[in-house]
C-alpha cells in the first residue's frame, strides 16, 4: 500500500458492503458510541475508490446514531475484487484471533479503576470486569494453546442468534477459541 491519507467523507456517500458478514448488535453499536465519545473517532472507516466500506460498519452505524456527519476515512486504493472480499473478513477474524495477557489487564484495568475511569467503555461487561478485576479472568496452564496436546469441542445451543453472539463474544473476550456452527 502506497501512502495512505485520512480523508473526511460525508457519511451518506460511503456504501455499506451488501454481502458483509459482519454482524453488529445494538449492545456493541452502544459500545462503539461510548468509546466514540470518550476518545473521539480515532479508527477511520476503510474503503475502497468508489466509497465502498471494507471495515468499519459498525463505527458508521455508531457515527450515525451520534449525528456525526463527516467521518474519517482511508481508500485502500488497487485492491482486486477478490483482496477487497478477503479484507472484508480477515480484518474482523484476525481481531478476534487475539487473546489477553489477564496478568497485565488485571493491572491495567485494576489502575484505571483506581484513576475513577468508567470501565464499562472498555467493553467488557460487569461480570467480566469482576472477574478480571479479581484475578479469576486467567486461563488454566493446561488450557493455554501451547499446551493443547488435544483439542476438546463443546456445543453450545443457542435460542437465537443475538444469544450466539453474545456467547460467542463472551468466551472469545475470555481467550477462547470458538467456532459458529449451524448444526
Amino acid at each position: 500500500m502506497a501512502d495512505l491519507e485520512i480523508q473526511y467523507l460525508l457519511d451518506t456517500d460511503l456504501v455499506p458492503y451488501e454481502n458483509n458478514s459482519r454482524t453488529h448488535s445494538q449492545q456493541q453499536v452502544d459500545q462503539i458510541k461510548r468509546s466514540m465519545r470518550e476518545f473521539g473517532f480515532t479508527n477511520p472507516i476503510l474503503i475502497d475508490e468508489h466509497n465502498g466500506i471494507i471495515a468499519g460498519h459498525g463505527r458508521l452505524q455508531a457515527a450515525q446514531e451520534l449525528d456525526i456527519k463527516l467521518v474519517p476515512t482511508i481508500t485502500l486504493k488497487g485492491l482486486t475484487e477478490a483482496q477487497r472480499k478477503a479484507y472484508v473478513i480477515a480484518d474482523n477474524q484476525l481481531a478476534l484471533n487475539a487473546g489477553w495477557d489477564f496478568d497485565a489487564l488485571n493491572v491495567e484495568i485494576n489502575n484505571l479503576d483506581l484513576l475513577n475511569f468508567d470501565l464499562n467503555i472498555l467493553g467488557f461487561n460487569d461480570q467480566e470486569l469482576a472477574n478480571i478485576i479479581d484475578g479469576l479472568e486467567k486461563i488454566p496452564p493446561e488450557l493455554k494453546e501451547e499446551s493443547y496436546s488435544q483439542i476438546f469441542n463443546l456445543v453450545v445451543s443457542c435460542s437465537d442468534e443475538t444469544e450466539q453472539e453474545k456467547i460467542y463474544n463472551e468466551l472469545t473476550a475470555k481467550g477462547y477459541k470458538c467456532q459458529v456452527q449451524s448444526l
